[in-house]
């Protein structure tokens, strides 16, 4: 399935709603909302202007269906369904000072975290209105990925504040991590064919890496297409050079490479619906939006 797009131009942000009847796309400043259902896709509305920069990370609420969409120039909006089905903005949250790379919602939907180019990691909890409660400013720089663990329980338990726990030297650079559970995650490098995995050991408590997964040979030089881990289906989206790779967490917390999908160019942006039946894409050489969909075999 494909969307044909009037001009050559990047779409860097893409997501899906709870049910995946619905999905946004953002491209320059603006959003377009489509319905999708029996895989017909009829474009409902667009959120013209409403940014003044590129639109850099999208995501659905599932429990109070909002849109959070966050730019270029450091803006985050949050869009609410009036009594007219339309999508409109009911908050503007600013305080920030560059890009925002990534976005992260807990489980409760009570929390979002935004990462920036500013060094500085911003949490936002949700009373009558979203409120910037807490930032991070111990890093040296840009924060690319966000990630939290299952229980999303990495705070100080006296004045609930997140607090930094560990610090993990890397060899290398990279712009994707993404927790598997409480006690795993994995990180992507933007050189060479391997994915790290890190664990965390019982006795000292702490993450150290452990293995490695062989994916493609590349260089990434894009840092958007988070990482995604479907915990129903254990399995792990994760975008390298030219590749699209599904790795799926088989027995005794090991990994095999499932799948990879091969484009022409390393600038693909694209997500995984939650229920992981839908892959939406774009590159920068197509001017198509793709939809793939998930059969098994």
């Amino acid at each position: 399935m494909v969307i044909q797009l009037n001009n050559k131009i990047n779409c860097l942000a893409f997501a899906f709603n709870k049910d995946s009847q619905i999905f946004s796309i953002g491209f320059d400043n603006q959003i377009i909302i489509y319905k999708f259902k029996q895989r017909i896709q009829k474009q409902i509305q667009v959120l013209l202007y409403q940014h003044k920069n590129d639109v850099f990370t999208l995501n659905f609420l599932k429990k109070s269906n909002q849109l959070i969409s966050g730019e270029y120039d450091s803006t985050i909006l949050i869009r609410s369904i009036n009594n007219k089905n339309q999508w409109v903005c009911s908050q503007t949250i600013k305080g920030h000072y560059s890009s925002i790379y990534c976005l992260i919602i807990n489980n409760n939907e009570d929390l979002f975290i935004s990462g920036k180019a500013d060094k500085t990691i911003k949490f936002c909890v949700k009373k009558n209105k979203w409120i910037c409660s807490q930032t991070i400013t111990d890093y040296q720089n840009s924060i690319y990925s966000l990630s939290l663990n299952d229980q999303q329980n990495y705070y100080s338990a006296q004045n609930k504040n997140w607090i930094v726990i560990q610090k993990t030297n890397v060899d290398c650079y990279g712009f994707r991590l993404c927790f598997v559970d409480d006690n795993l995650f994995k990180f992507q490098s933007i050189e060479g064919n391997l994915m790290h995995v890190y664990e965390m050991n019982s006795v000292r408590r702490q993450f150290s890496k452990t293995k490695d997964i062989i994916i493609n040979q590349g260089n990434d030089s894009e840092m958007l297409f988070p990482q995604q881990y479907i915990k129903s289906k254990q399995l792990l989206v994760n975008k390298h050079d030219k590749y699209i790779n599904f790795i799926r967490l088989i027995e005794n917390e090991e990994f095999k490479l499932e799948q990879k999908i091969q484009f022409s160019t390393k600038q693909i942006f694209g997500s995984l619906s939650d229920d992981r039946d839908y892959l939406i894409t774009q590159d920068s050489i197509s001017t198509e939006i793709q939809i793939r969909e998930c059969r098994e075999e």
